[in-house]
């Protein structure tokens, strides 16, 4: 079965996109130990380069960097906004370019060849959808290290997006994030990209499909 999907279909994550920041804890992360990390750096800091051009490397991080300034730029006041604040301890886990150009095949059945293509594709879907995304992608209080996520099966992540995503680990080892959409393959946290930031209070880990924070029928 092919898993084409509308472009209207996702928008619905839109009115989850509300949620605030206000009050999260790393008590959230249940069943994994933060670490006791004391940097302030942030993420967007770290990521901001990507923001500057178009690439044809498809394993770095261009499109979700380009999608996060963009909802900033529409609203400045979003919670997405965490990501500047080095002070805030998180973990977010951020697709790589390939992974966005496999979402946009499932919503399109056209395959992009260009980043700057799937970035206009995943645009079309508005920045309120495409901020539930992004905060589905971000676990605020708690800086969790691979060294904490490997020993963390079956522990259960509250997200900035107000979803959660179960972690399952297996042999290898292998990290696999499941999501709410239950049609498509789970993204797994990519070894080489882990530990981004590593030392600061926000952390990032490289995933390889964009997680969902709700079910996308498949249609004809």
């Amino acid at each position: 079965m092919k898993f084409r999907r509308t472009l209207t279909g996702v928008a619905v994550a839109a009115a989850l996109a509300a949620t605030s920041l206000t009050g999260l804890t790393a008590a959230q992360a249940h069943s994994v130990k933060p670490a006791a990390a004391t940097g302030t750096k942030s993420l967007a800091t770290v990521l901001a380069p990507y923001a500057g051009s178009w690439d044809k490397n498809w394993n770095d991080y261009n499109i979700v960097t380009h999608a996060a300034f963009a909802v900033l730029k529409a609203k400045p006041m979003s919670a997405v906004g965490v990501l500047a604040n080095g002070k805030v301890a998180l973990t977010a886990f951020i697709p790589n370019d390939r992974a966005f150009q496999i979402l946009v095949k499932q919503l399109t059945g056209k395959t992009i060849t260009t980043e700057a293509g799937v970035f206009a594709a995943v645009a079309k879907l508005g920045i309120p959808t495409v901020e539930a995304v992004l905060l589905y992608h971000v676990v605020p209080g708690a800086t969790i290290p691979s060294s904490a996520a490997v020993k963390a099966n079956k522990a259960v992540l509250k997200t900035a997006q107000g979803g959660v995503i179960r972690v399952s680990v297996s042999a290898g080892p292998k990290i696999v994030l499941v999501d709410r959409d239950p049609y498509t393959v789970n993204p797994t946290v990519i070894l080489s990209q882990v530990d981004i930031n590593k030392g600061n209070k926000q952390i990032a880990h490289g995933i390889d499909r964009v997680l969902l924070p709700l079910p996308l029928k498949p249609v004809a």
